[in-house]
């Protein structure tokens, strides 16, 4: 009795994860940035909270409109190559036939082989076929404008709201070092948990993350701190 292997890779992931990750690193880095900047040039507690809120709001209807033009040209770009594809097929077969075999006998396979692997791929599903080897689109891969949109909307806003719950509940002395401190903290949690779910290093992840983001917040209080200084 054989048993049956079965992998799960993580590429599947690939188009909602890059987008969360995207939207949550931005919704941290962002809104945690402007907090500090308003927090350094000595802004009321509530004009904090009041441009922080603003800017959670249109960041994420930035994000979620940003990401589904990108994506939908993307979406766009493969449509129309599956519809070149699809003409190619109805018109020359032959020749697609011989394109996909060359293919497979640029990865290896001896000329025969090659010429049997496209013959039966092509007659179990000629446009998947050439779409996955040729043209490099996988159903998996495929771009998805509105799942990307909202993904990232979504993981923009959420993260956001971390350091806007940090000022609400922190005393105004505390403010700019807890901002900072659990915004570091979010950001590596963030690095890390997108690491493990895409399959990498949690470290790595972790760190670059993290890095980046002190160093955007770092450069934003101080730019509040000159303006306080200068007013």
């Amino acid at each position: 009795m054989h048993s049956r292997h079965h992998e799960r890779h993580k590429t599947g992931r690939m188009g909602w994860l890059r987008a969360a990750v995207l939207g949550a690193n931005d919704g941290i880095v962002s809104t945690a940035s402007l907090v500090l900047g308003v927090a350094a040039a000595h802004g009321s507690g509530q004009s904090i909270l009041i441009a922080g809120t603003a800017g959670l709001v249109a960041g994420a209807m930035s994000m979620a409109a940003g990401e589904y033009v990108s994506v939908h040209s993307q979406a766009d770009s493969e449509d129309a190559e599956l519809q070149r594809e699809r003409l190619e097929l109805q018109n020359d077969v032959e020749g697609e036939h011989k394109e996909l075999a060359g293919i497979y006998v640029a990865r290896g396979l001896d000329p025969a082989l090659a010429r049997q692997v496209a013959e039966q791929l092509m007659a179990h599903d000629a446009l998947d076929a050439h779409a996955r080897d040729e043209l490099g689109i996988t159903d998996a891969l495929r771009a998805r404008p509105l799942q990307a949109a909202g993904a990232s909307a979504l993981s923009f806003a959420v993260g956001a709201a971390l350091p806007l719950l940090v000022i609400a509940l922190t005393p105004a002395t505390l403010r700019l070092v807890a901002v900072f401190a659990t915004s570091l903290l979010f950001l590596a949690v963030l690095g890390g948990v997108a690491a493990k779910a895409g399959g990498a290093k949690i470290s790595t992840g972790a760190l670059r993350i993290t890095f980046w983001g002190a160093l955007a917040m770092a450069i934003t209080a101080g730019v509040g701190t000159l303006f306080s200084t200068l007013a």
